[in-house]
């Protein structure tokens, strides 16, 4: 009989009853979770189970997810039965205050270093692993940086503040007399930007807008897509 998902769950809530949960398929993968302390016999069952014969760990990876209450940190098992070609993902929820699971070096020689990738970028403490330390950042290192408890940006950093560099500024006269101009700009990553300055804005950025230097400013855009300036902050 071909191995299927179907089967599958069957044979997981035949041994584990309410332990294994939140089935799901996705792209013909089967999803499901458990509670911490069963990674190891759900791994061993699917393992040994002659029936199911998952005996390879494609791969072992965390995930953080800092709104999830008690179960902030995830680590994901992607298992792989080779005789059917059958592929399943399974997880397990962890507190970020205190994320022990136990390892799967015992049953995945394969786990060592991506447990100690986990532990590295995640902080997950794989109780019982044989060498568990950094693998990929200096020991030196203090957090854990897949963590998502920094700020998206680093405010401190002057390369990347919102001042625009000014290449061209070129007024012109329009048929009815007024005044405008064409303002090019170059942002931090040297892409330029073409700028339509109307009269409404013409005056303040006539006054202070120079060729060759930086300054901040807001922008808007008209009902055909064109980029206007509405404001030039000067310091």
């Amino acid at each position: 009989m071909a191995l299927t998902n179907a089967y599958i769950q069957e044979k997981l809530v035949e041994k584990f009853n309410d332990q294994v949960f939140q089935f799901s398929t996705d792209s013909g993968i089967l999803s499901f979770e458990s509670a911490a302390e069963n990674n190891l016999k759900v791994l061993q069952f699917l393992y040994e189970e002659s029936s199911l014969g998952f005996t390879f760990l494609t791969d072992l990876c965390g995930v953080n997810y800092p709104d999830n209450n008690g179960a902030e940190l995830v680590v994901v098992y992607h298992l792989h039965n080779f005789i059917e070609n059958i592929r399943i993902r399974f997880s397990i929820g962890v507190p970020v205050a205190k994320p022990d699971v136990f390892t799967a070096t015992k049953l995945f020689e394969s786990a060592n270093w991506m447990e100690r990738e986990t532990y590295d970028f995640f902080g997950v403490n794989f109780i019982g692993h044989p060498n568990l330390k950094r693998i990929l950042n200096v020991d030196e290192m203090d957090y854990f940086p897949l963590r998502k408890e920094f700020p998206l940006e680093d405010q401190t950093r002057i390369d990347k503040d919102d001042e625009m560099f000014v290449v061209s500024f070129k007024p012109r006269i329009t048929k009815t007399g007024k005044k405008m101009a064409s303002l090019t700009l170059a942002d931090t990553s040297r892409d330029l930007h073409s700028i339509t300055v109307f009269p409404t804005s013409f005056a303040k950025a006539y006054m202070h807008i120079e060729e060759g230097k930086s300054y901040k400013f807001d922008f808007g855009k008209t009902k055909d897509g064109t980029v206007t300036l509405e404001d030039v902050h000067v310091s």
